[in-house]
């Protein structure tokens, strides 16, 4: 899918304004879930709703938000078990006359939402069902194609509505993916900064001091991420939408993406369908603190201690296919230089898996 698919946001031609936008709502909690209406006449952005979310979430709870809204809005539902190019021109094809798409899911139908309503010039409510990585309340979205999974910028959500009852119910592997996603924050930092100090990119401080933040507080919580806890949920969820804040102050995913991410997406690509996003980029930021010469250790134990692999084995991967996703992590998003683009060999990426397994 090229960059010709997507509409921009605004035409930055001798345009030196910068253009930040956050969700307007976020509501957290128990049976947050019904607040949805409320929210929606708050925003004040019409009655046409489309309904999105994935075929077995659209019966548990889809079915539930539709109930809620049947009397006070024109509800069409739509079922996204795939995204795809074609699956996203379906959902648009579905929603031309709709003023708002509702997201109820995991990444993939929150991904369809973002892009869908982007490309139709409306806004869309983000209702996470599991907090498995940041893309909750964040502009990027991640797009299977013919080449590989792409990262793309459209828009954060408007609104966020996170029930922890319902994301305490989600698998904790779910749950662990998303703190490992947020953990990862460090190294995210770190490559950035490297990466103003060597080719002058230019850095936000706000954007790094919270995304810093918010690894930090989890980190700390550790202890207190633990399966089935609306505590946990709560915790998870709420960085999550801070380290979405953080990508919008600073007009893209730096403050939360570096070399990690672009292991974790070689990875993915390497091994589909094996290992869950976040779980891939805690293992990147093992090995990208290790480079930095920080406190690598540190971050591997919280990643246990919260229930994240912290290595091949655990991830039920080989260490060839860790070893070569290091090597060609410089291949995804050529442009963002990180650590992971100074140059790792066959030699060092097989002794970098092998730190994986130290104690």
């Amino acid at each position: 899918m090229g960059p010709e698919y997507f509409k921009i946001l605004k035409n930055k031609v001798f345009d030196k304004s910068k253009w930040m936008q956050l969700p307007r709502d976020v509501v957290i909690g128990h049976d947050a879930l019904d607040q949805i209406p409320r929210v929606l006449d708050d925003l004040k952005i019409g009655r046409n709703v489309l309904l999105l979310s994935g075929p077995e979430t659209m019966k548990k709870v889809g079915s539930r938000v539709a109930v809620l809204l049947e009397d006070s809005f024109q509800i069409t539902t739509e079922i996204a078990d795939t995204i795809s190019p074609a699956s996203i021109a379906s959902i648009e094809a579905a929603g031309v006359r709709s003023d708002v798409i509702i997201a109820v899911g995991g990444g993939r139908v929150i991904d369809t939402a973002k892009i869908a309503s982007f490309n139709l010039d409306i806004q869309f409510m983000s209702v996470p069902t599991a907090a498995s990585h940041d893309g909750i309340a964040s502009s990027r979205a991640s797009v299977s194609t013919e080449n590989g999974s792409s990262s793309l910028d459209a828009h954060p959500p408007v609104a966020v509505v996170a029930d922890t009852g319902i994301i305490a119910d989600a698998p904790h592997r779910l749950l662990a993916s998303g703190c490992a996603d947020i953990i990862s924050n460090y190294t995210a930092i770190l490559d950035w900064e490297l990466a103003h100090r060597l080719r002058g990119e230019s850095i936000s401080e706000y954007a790094v001091a919270l995304s810093r933040m918010t690894a930090e507080i989890l980190v700390k919580d550790a202890p207190l991420i633990r399966p089935r806890s609306e505590e946990s949920a709560w915790i998870v969820t709420k960085a999550l939408v801070s380290s979405g804040v953080a990508m919008s102050i600073a007009g893209s995913s730096r403050p939360a993406s570096g070399g990690e991410h672009k292991f974790g997406h070689a990875l993915e690509r390497l091994a589909p369908g094996k290992i869950l996003h976040g779980e891939a980029c805690g293992i990147g930021s093992i090995i990208s603190m290790y480079l930095h010469g920080g406190d690598w250790k540190g971050i591997r134990d919280s990643l246990r201690m919260i229930g994240a692999p912290v290595n091949p084995k655990e991830a039920g991967l080989s260490d060839q296919i860790v070893a070569q996703a290091l090597i060609r992590a410089k291949e995804i998003r050529p442009e963002r230089f990180t650590i992971f683009d100074m140059g790792i060999t066959e030699e060092s990426a097989a002794t970098l898996v092998r730190m994986l397994y130290q104690e």
